[in-house]
């Protein structure tokens, strides 16, 4: 899908409530950001953010981070939680490869909610849940690795199952039609779209006990 490039974007989104400008200079103080001991929640490529505030405001006990890398996109996410007062939820601009120099060892869960499925073979590695980013997860989770991940992409799905299966994770939940096996759900930009269409959403919960693997 192309995208849409939306003029000064990256000078408005400095006025976001929520937005954090210096990300990097956190690391490892993101407790102290939130002002609480509470666990934090990360979404990674967040879209416009109606998922992350809508789960921001119905769990005010958990912190949520939304992290997305294109300033025309995280905009919208900025304009909507402008409008709101929120004292569980931060916005950051980056790119998600550079994680690392984020979170150490502060992250509980990771949302990835219709990735990019960086179809060709030779991108394989570009992949959210391949074994690079997987790697560079261990680094940033808490304590126990737990990954809820949505996607329309059939061929990503399988692609991530068996990466998170040789990654040492656990399948604690699968299913390739959520909306039929669970109600009340909060629902992305994309997953709304895709329903319209008549598209099943594939979903998984994966968690691994500890943080980084000694043997990979």
């Amino acid at each position: 899908m192309r995208l849409k490039n939306i003029k000064g974007a990256a000078e408005k989104i400095k006025e976001g409530k929520y937005f954090i400008a210096n990300p990097y200079i956190l690391k490892g103080k993101w407790n102290e950001v939130f002002g609480n001991d509470n666990p934090i929640y990360l979404e990674i490529g967040m879209g416009k953010g109606n998922f992350i505030i809508a789960n921001a405001l119905k769990n005010p006990n958990i912190n949520y981070i939304g992290l997305e890398k294109y300033d025309s996109i995280i905009l919208r996410a900025i304009e909507k939680s402008n409008l709101l007062d929120i004292n569980n939820l931060y916005l950051i601009r980056m790119d998600a490869r550079l994680i690392e120099e984020v979170f150490d060892r502060e992250i509980d869960l990771i949302y990835l909610n219709f990735s990019d499925p960086w179809p060709k073979d030779r991108h394989a590695k570009r992949r959210l849940t391949s074994s690079v980013f997987l790697n560079r997860y261990d680094k940033i989770f808490k304590d126990d690795c737990h990954i809820i991940m949505k996607t329309d992409n059939t061929n990503l799905f399988t692609f991530s199952l068996e990466s998170l299966k040789a990654h040492h994770y656990h399948i604690d939940y699968v299913t390739d039609d959520l909306h039929k096996k669970k109600k009340d759900i909060i629902k992305t930009e994309y997953e709304e779209k895709f329903m319209n269409m008549g598209s099943k959403i594939n979903y998984l919960e994966a968690s691994k006990v500890g943080g980084k693997d000694e043997d990979i």
